[in-house]
């Protein structure tokens, strides 16, 4: 018999800050390694030491590029981390942005705390500078989907075609003969941009993202609802503001708008693409061309219909615009990037929109304003809330309930556990009576840091 160790270092009754160690008596691995997101508390989780050895971790397994599931990974670095950093080659690419991106924020952010002095620390520092996020890219090794990639004499994977985001993917896992499959996000059944998710087939030990696990995407006009945003929009002479992951969402809701314009069904009113993350995430889908479905005719005449933003500067002259417009800007959950300029200047105006897409996780500015709030602190400072907030959730790459128990109907033997993961404790629980309930299987939701040993 072999025990195996699995650490739940994130993701664990909460869905940011994906993180999963486990230690066999051949190697030590971790799947994902991601920065929490949403609520103080868990923000602060990041700027702890894990509860681990990190010079004892051989690889790290990503399953996709989002950054609570790689966000984390130069931190791990100057935990004493020295082993590779396992992806396909589009998810690399991702991460690679992610990181860089995320760094240079993480230095601007402890730069203006430092000047304006909003923060308790003194000084603040950066969570990880530019240099140490250059330096993870270093161990960065990129692997095929769909074929068996050997680590030691008894453990290998497997990368399967996940929906969700350009490279994404969920892991196939064999240890000892056993299966371990992680979903990391699983993707929509339809999606413009990308293919549906595969299934797995079998799986000893089935580890679940449930995000959605409580909820079934609601079934919008979504070309209804944004041609009536958009003519309010141009009605006021205000400003049409969209928050977006700078990864998938920002290229899905591009497309959208293009086909709405070929199709008339939108005047031809400007659109801004204030992301330098998202526009580096486009040449990802030119460099990967059969990771996604958009044609790159399609693509090109897309890019050179929007004004799309390179320079800070440009930010405040789009700010200045008079006209009637669209921006799109990250972050989606409006937890940062650009998007928290414009909002600080028109936040406060009435004839300004918000349109939220997707996901908001608790703690978040996105999460406060679909709950109401009246006022958004913003740089330190509060705002009040005179804007119109809307919500699109149809437009979410996270699969819903159903899609979810989609993803899971081809398994073939009853999993000797589920473990549902990356989800707030509603959530959780719903898609535990859920899976109960279908497929009577035995369901965990496992505690953060918690610890299971297997043995095999």
């Amino acid at each position: 018999m072999n025990s195996i160790k699995i650490h739940f270092l994130g993701a664990s009754g909460t869905v940011t800050g994906s993180k999963f160690y486990l230690e066999t008596p051949e190697l030590n691995l971790m799947i994902d390694c991601g920065m929490f997101q949403g609520l103080k508390e868990l923000r602060q989780l990041n700027w702890s030491t894990l509860p681990i050895d990190a010079s004892k971790i051989d690889m790290v397994l990503l399953t996709h590029g989002h950054l609570d599931h790689t966000g984390y990974l130069p931190r791990l670095l100057k935990e004493g981390f020295k082993g590779k950093i396992i992806g396909t080659a589009p998810t690399l690419a991702v991460t690679r942005i992610i990181l860089l991106d995320s760094a240079k924020i993480h230095e601007e952010e402890a730069e203006q705390a430092n000047k304006e002095g909003y923060s308790k620390h003194n000084p603040a520092l950066p969570f990880y500078t530019i240099k140490e996020a250059e330096r993870t890219l270093d161990l960065f090794q990129s692997k095929e989907k769909d074929e068996w990639i050997t680590l030691s004499e008894h453990i290998r994977f497997k990368y399967r075609y996940n929906g969700h985001i350009i490279g994404a993917t969920f892991i196939e896992l064999e240890i000892y003969g056993k299966l371990f499959v992680f979903s990391g996000d699983i993707g929509r059944l339809h999606d413009d941009l990308l293919d549906a998710p595969m299934r797995p087939k079998y799986a000893d030990y089935l580890f679940v993202e449930s995000t959605y696990g409580n909820k079934l995407h609601p079934k919008e006009d979504v070309e209804s609802i944004l041609s009536g945003l958009i003519k309010t929009t141009i009605h006021e002479r205000g400003n049409l503001i969209i928050p977006s992951f700078a990864v998938e969402r920002l290229q899905s809701l591009m497309y959208l708008l293009w086909q709405m314009y070929k199709k008339n069904k939108i005047p031809n009113i400007p659109v801004f693409i204030d992301s330098p993350m998202g526009n580096n995430v486009l040449s990802i889908f030119e460099q990967f061309p059969h990771w996604h479905k958009l044609p790159m005719n399609e693509y090109h005449a897309m890019c050179n219909h929007f004004n799309i933003i390179t320079s800070y500067a440009d930010t405040w002259k789009t700010i200045d615009d008079p006209r009637p417009k669209i921006v799109i800007a990250s972050s989606g959950m409006v937890t940062g990037g650009r998007v928290l300029t414009y909002l600080k200047q028109l936040i406060d105006v009435a004839s300004t929109s918000v349109l939220l897409v997707g996901f908001q996780a608790e703690g978040t500015r996105g999460r406060q304003l679909l709950e109401g709030a009246h006022e958004l602190k913003l740089f330190g400072k509060y705002h009040p809330v005179k804007a119109k907030i809307h919500h699109l959730e149809s437009l979410s790459a996270h699969a819903d309930q159903s899609e979810l128990l989609d993803w899971m109907k081809d398994v073939d033997n009853i999993p000797e556990t589920v473990f549902l993961i990356h989800g707030e404790p509603t959530s959780l629980d719903a898609f535990s009576v859920k899976i109960k309930d279908v497929y009577g299987w035995k369901v965990h939701i496992p505690k953060l840091n918690e610890v299971r040993g297997i043995l095999i």
